[in-house]
């Protein structure tokens, strides 16, 4: 199949919505489909990068920062990118369009699909659902709630991570069609080895849903020679910064890492433990990172966390330092029971989660939705 794939964040830029295009696109050439994928441009990024089976088409936009995305360059993102777009669908005789976001990208999708009938799937990532994270998006999607719910009536199937993402979009358009698909991780990526250390991780963007906040609270009290390492980058980093210095215990903020550094594959290959807090999430990259390197996880129950780790995790309540601090205790004073929630983590990972198990569900959604679709993808349309 020749696959449109719309995504405004592409690895080296965004999070783990960039990563979960980037290892689809890789597997889906794998097994033979040509990809051409548009996205937004970033610095000295090349405009145009072409291999046989997949062509990455940057679009020219005056973003400011590698891992956070403004409203207003989201604007300018699809502004240039719909003539690229309209080009792209003059020149090839598409399939499928997989957009990746509701926003912006869904909004590019849909009128595409208007002007040349061209149908789309669209992955939603959490942030552009209404009511997922409101510290962020909360007035946006109080405005654009209509236009979402035309957007995503208008999808052939609207792809869900998770079963807790699957159930917030039911509540703004209860008929809307999905199916849940979750995230993949190239399996190779980080190893399991036994040489570990004493080091707890935390890989997040850093934004107060979060919940770093309550992790550093948590390390009050604990009696342990544990070297604390923080990944990321965010608006709410300095006051996470201040907050350490308060705290007794050494804290180690790395910023943004590549994820193809050496630096962070090093942090996740000699860590036991990893700690994700957060108080709203949909199916969250850093866990499969951290479950394929073999760590023994901390991450909150009654989001999407506690659908990808299963039971091979311990499970707190968000916005919770006292149960974050047990946890951690748990864990440091039984080192066999870290190795051994490590090893489950990895094989659940393996079983589930793996690019080419989650890729043939996706080739498979494609293939029942081009037999089904009676619109015809008109080339008329967009060339009169």
């Amino acid at each position: 199949m020749k696959i449109l794939m719309l995504c405004y964040e592409y690895p080296p830029i965004g999070g783990g919505g960039a990563k979960v295009v980037q290892g689809l696109s890789a597997e889906l050439v794998r097994h033979g489909h040509q990809i051409d994928l548009v996205t937004m441009g970033y610095k000295n990024l090349p405009r145009h990068e072409k291999s046989d089976t997949l062509n990455i088409y940057r679009v020219k936009c005056p973003r400011l920062k590698a891992n956070i995305c403004t409203p207003v360059e989201m604007i300018t993102y699809m502004v240039f990118a719909l003539p690229l777009i309209l080009k792209l669908c003059r020149n090839n005789k598409y399939h499928i369009n997989h957009t990746h976001f509701i926003y912006p990208d869904g909004f590019l999708a849909y009128i595409i699909n208007k002007l040349t009938n061209l149908p789309y799937v669209i992955t939603a990532h959490g942030s552009d659902v209404p009511g997922y994270n409101p510290d962020r998006f909360k007035v946006l999607h109080i405005l654009l709630t209509p236009i979402w719910r035309i957007i995503t009536s208008r999808s052939e199937k609207l792809i869900m991570p998770s079963r807790s993402l699957n159930n917030l979009v039911k509540k703004v358009v209860p008929d809307v069609r999905t199916t849940i698909i979750p995230n993949g991780i190239n399996l190779d990526k980080f190893s399991a080895g036994e040489k570990r250390e004493n080091k707890i991780l935390v890989v997040s963007r850093m934004f107060e849903r979060k919940g770093v906040q309550y992790f550093i609270h948590a390390l009050s009290g604990l009696n342990n020679d544990f070297i604390i390492n923080i990944v990321g980058e965010g608006p709410y980093l300095n006051d996470l910064k201040k907050l350490a210095k308060d705290s007794q215990t050494k804290i180690n903020f790395w910023g943004f890492l590549d994820n193809d550094s050496k630096e962070l594959r090093e942090l996740y290959e000699s860590s036991k433990i990893f700690v994700f807090t957060s108080a709203a999430e949909n199916f969250p990259v850093v866990l499969l990172e951290a479950m394929i390197s073999g760590l023994a996880i901390i991450t909150t129950n009654d989001t999407g966390c506690a659908e990808v780790v299963g039971s091979d995790s311990i499970l707190v309540n968000p916005k919770d330092p006292s149960a974050i601090r047990e946890a951690l205790k748990r864990l440091i004073d039984n080192p066999d029971l870290c190795d051994r929630l490590g090893k489950f983590a990895r094989k659940r990972a393996e079983k589930f989660f793996g690019w080419n198990t989650v890729t043939l569900k996706h080739i498979a959604l494609y293939s029942q939705n081009r037999n089904n679709i009676k619109t015809v993808y008109s080339e008329e349309i967009i060339s009169a």
